[in-house]
């Protein structure tokens, strides 16, 4: 079983494995630790990870990058339509309102949803994970962002199912820092808490997140976030600055192309690296536009001038995390920063004057999501035995669900009446399931929805409920116990509706039933202690389903806790016979609309589509191996034609190969560039007709002489051991030692023939005297002499031991016993009865020999 973790980053991605020694992160193609977020699409195959990057240059309307920042997203989203200025690609809004990408792939423009794409890369991921480990992956761990919505989140599940992974959880990636971290800290108080500020500058976004940890465990206080906060933004900042400075002194806008934009950002990523070790750097592009040479030239003091609308940003976050917290900067011990954008030093000093303490770097900084996603993998697994750490995650929004009325309430409060109540506030523990009592008469809907959108540009509403239909027997409103989770992904769900009916029955109750019912009951509502309301709100109660009590859910101004409706009354007394009331179940069919998702038959198709692609890129990849082996084939035998081969092959026949190589070639870059798999198979076997003698000749020729000396051995170990004196083999008969020398003598014969026959050949000529040949007569010598040699020399001769007189046969009526020897050995101190002195041998004892002379006795009787 795998356990993995991926960590999918805006920018690039890196894969951790679990092994028995500890986490390590894979290698890609390239021998690099990280793999780039890109899928670019060729006219006869994608390019995913190394390769696409390798190919945006060329290609950069199809090379789709930032994927993590379109997944989930609408596409009216201020935010994405911010980022699709910068982005190479075509992106249009589709007829869900949702983004669709535009690539031309295999000849023609198709279009991509952003989960299609999101899934094409975690299957190049899985795929780098499955070459390190030699084994399938399926099991695994993703990294998410903390701000990422209950869309986003059932998006990345529907991309890793197209991958082929079962997510075993979708761990946010502040909290996979806090894991990483954690778990390999051995002076972590048992009482007092470690409070630690991670501070996570990515590629596109800013996440704080403020954990305690104590001895086996971490609990996450506080999350906040700036999604639009990055190191991106601060190689934006110097674009910018040098596409105004290069349309001024060199008069080229390098925004009208696409692929001089890739080159300068390129260069200002690098810029902003150098200015991070260096109080000035220069800034130089070779042909970037219209054949111009660009030149250019920042400090450090004038990037942080620029940049300073985004570092002002910064404390936003730092302020709102330690505030719901509720600790001061005080309470801070230590403070982590990673991430790829938290190298720029303006931020570790905004940092430091902010929790006034320097930021500790004891992590690295791209690695640690991807090895807590592991850890946390791991611990989730059967696989591996995980030192015992506990895991306190939550959630970062507040989930609340609301429902129209009932028709009793319609009436007071008009048809558009609208309830709801807070189900998961913000900072719920993840996983968290809670259970709503709700009466109705027939089929009802119910909307999960946030409570709060602010700061996530994402509509209220998530999802619809159809609960239904049912009836209720009474002809009553109908008791619906629905039960709402919140699972290990952070995903809102209602997990399941309940019809609860009560019926009156006559049971025998004793004081010991009664306590037990008391306390099976708990979970549930008194029994008919609370009657359906006819009016006014108070149709909803809710309790978790965490814990046994329940209690008033804040904000829910309709309805109070169930167990809290009216105490259950129980009669202790013995009676003969009591009433009792039974709770009757019934499941309830629930219809789920997510709005924005993917339906399980769109996901089936992506599947299958994923794997047609998988399968054009797979066989693209075995032709382009073909067209490279015939490639290879044909430089390498011209070469040694006029080297290694030079003497095996004559003039006539190297120059019509040569002539038939220089053709093949011609062919491969003219006609032959593109063509199938089958056809470089059939060039290539082509060429080996003509090729594979010449290298037979010359392998014969250098294999020879070793194999002969093999032969020659084994033929002088066999004939010294057959004329040798040497006492060892002194038991072998002297006609079977004349029959392994005449097997050696005949051996070789065979080899001086053959060798004298071959010696006269010129080396371009077939060879008479093949290294099969030696090798089938060496194992025939060995396979005829080897029993011979090796025969084990017979046991020495028994010593002769004189025989005891056979005892006569009873005479008459005398009973006479046979003494037994092995009785008497185990037991010396027998006493030896009457026929001992017969054969000189010890009786064997009274004690054992009674009964087996009593049966001796009887047995001879009846002879």
């Amino acid at each position: 079983m795998s356990v993995v973790g991926f960590d999918f980053g805006n920018e690039s991605c890196i894969v951790a494995v679990a092994r028995q020694r500890g986490i390590d992160v894979v290698l890609n193609d390239e021998s690099k630790r990280e793999t780039p977020a890109i899928v670019c699409f060729g006219d006869k195959q994608r390019f995913l990870g190394t390769a696409g990057a390798a190919s945006t240059m060329m290609n950069p309307k199809n090379s789709i990058s930032q994927i993590k920042r379109l997944i989930g997203r609408q596409f009216a989203d201020p935010e994405l339509q911010r980022d699709l200025k910068t982005f190479p690609f075509v992106v249009t809004e589709g007829p869900d309102g949702y983004p669709l990408i535009h690539a031309r792939y295999l000849g023609e423009v198709k279009t991509f949803t952003p989960t299609q794409v999101f899934g094409m890369m975690l299957s190049n991921l899985k795929e780098i994970a499955e070459k390190n480990l030699n084994a399938a992956v399926v099991d695994c761990c993703i990294g998410i962002p903390l701000y990422f919505t209950d869309l986003q989140r059932r998006a990345v599940l529907d991309a890793a199912t197209i991958a082929g992974l079962h997510p075993l959880r979708l761990f946010h990636e502040t909290t996979a820092t806090a894991l990483a971290y954690g778990i390999y800290k051995t002076d972590l108080p048992e009482n007092d808490q470690l409070n630690v500020a991670f501070v996570d500058v990515g590629h596109a976004s800013m996440q704080v997140c403020i954990a305690g940890f104590k001895k086996g465990q971490l609990k996450v206080l506080s999350q906040s976030f700036d999604r639009s906060l990055g190191g991106r933004d601060f190689d934006e900042v110097l674009f910018n600055h040098f596409v105004a400075k290069f349309k001024e002194d060199y008069k080229i806008d390098v925004l009208q192309n696409a692929r001089a934009c890739l080159r300068l950002r390129a260069a200002c990523e690098k810029l902003k690296k150098v200015l991070s070790a260096n109080p000035e750097a220069p800034l130089n592009i070779e042909c970037l536009m219209d054949e111009k040479d660009v030149r250019g030239f920042i400090k450090r003091d004038e990037f942080e001038q620029l940049s300073l609308p985004i570092l002002e940003r910064v404390k936003g976050p730092l302020e709102k995390a330690l505030a719901e917290a509720g600790l001061t900067v005080d309470n801070i011990h230590m403070v982590e920063v990673v991430g790829s954008g938290s190298r720029v030093p303006a931020i570790n000093k905004i940092l430091t004057e902010f929790f006034k303490k320097e930021p500790r770097r004891t992590m690295n900084a791209s690695e640690c999501v991807a090895r807590g996603c592991a850890l946390q993998c791991a611990i989730l697994s059967p696989t591996f035995k995980v030192r015992e750490f506990q895991v306190n995650e939550s959630f970062p929004f507040s989930i609340s669900l609301s429902w129209k009325g009932s028709s009793s309430d319609a009436q007071e409060s008009g048809p558009d009446s609208k309830q709801s109540t807070l189900v998961f506030p913000k900072g719920n523990p993840i996983p968290s399931v809670k259970a709503l009592t709700i009466y109705r008469q027939g089929t009802f809907s119910i909307d999960v929805q946030y409570d709060d959108v602010s700061g996530l540009q994402t509509p209220a509403k998530i999802s619809t409920y159809t609960i239904g239909p049912f009836q209720s027997t009474k002809g009553e409103k109908a008791k619906i116990k629905v039960k709402v989770r919140l699972n290990v992904h952070g995903i809102v769900s209602i997990e399941s509706a309940t019809l609860l009916e009560e019926e009156d029955i006559e049971v025998p109750v004793s004081k010991e039933s009664v306590g037990e019912n008391a306390k099976m009951e708990t979970d549930e509502p008194a029994a008919g202690a609370a009657t359906p309301p006819s009016t006014n709100d108070n149709d909803v109660n809710m309790q978790d389903a965490n814990a046994n009590a329940t209690a008033d859910v804040p904000g829910a101004e309709n309805g109070t806790s169930e167990a809290g409706d009216k105490p259950v009354q129980m009669d202790t007394d013995t009676k003969a016979e009591a009433p009792k009331k039974k709770i009757k179940k019934i499941n309830v069919p629930v219809a789920e609309l997510v709005y924005g998702a993917m339906s399980a038959t769109d996901v089936q198709k992506a599947v299958e589509k994923e794997f047609e692609m998988a399968l054009q890129d797979r066989v693209m990849e075995e032709t382009k191996d073909k067209k490279n082996a015939v490639e290879a084939y044909v430089y390498d035998m011209r070469n040694k034609l006029s080297d290694k081969y030079q003497e095996f092959v004559i003039d006539s026949e190297r120059e019509a190969f040569t002539t038939k190589l220089q053709e093949v070639e011609d062919w491969l870059y003219e006609d032959g560039e593109d063509e199938t798999k089958g056809v470089y198979i059939a060039k290539l076997e082509e060429l080996k007709k003509q090729g594979d003698p010449i290298e037979e000749r010359y392998k014969e020729y250098t294999e020879r002489g070793s194999i002969i000396e093999q032969l020659g051995y084994v033929i002088n170990s066999y004939r010294e051991a057959a004329m040798s004196s040497d006492p060892k083999f002194d038991h072998i008969d002297i006609s079977e030692k004349q029959k392994v020398l005449n097997e050696c003598v005949e051996a070789e014969n065979w080899l001086r023939e053959k060798k004298h026959h071959q010696d006269t050949l010129p080396k371009y000529a077939s060879p008479v005297l093949l290294s099969a040949d030696i090798r089938k007569k060496a194992e025939a010598v060995d396979r005829f002499c080897k029993p011979i040699m090796t025969k084990p020399k017979p046991p020495p001769p028994k010593p002769t031991t004189p025989e005891a007189p056979a005892t006569p046969p009873p005479q008459g009526g005398e009973q006479q016993q046979q003494p037994q020897q092995s009785p008497a050995q185990e037991n010396p101190n027998a006493t030896s009865n009457e026929n001992a002195g017969d054969n000189g041998n010890p009786a064997p004892p009274p004690a054992s020999a009674e009964p087996m002379e009593t049966e001796k006795s009887e047995n001879t009787d009846s002879a």
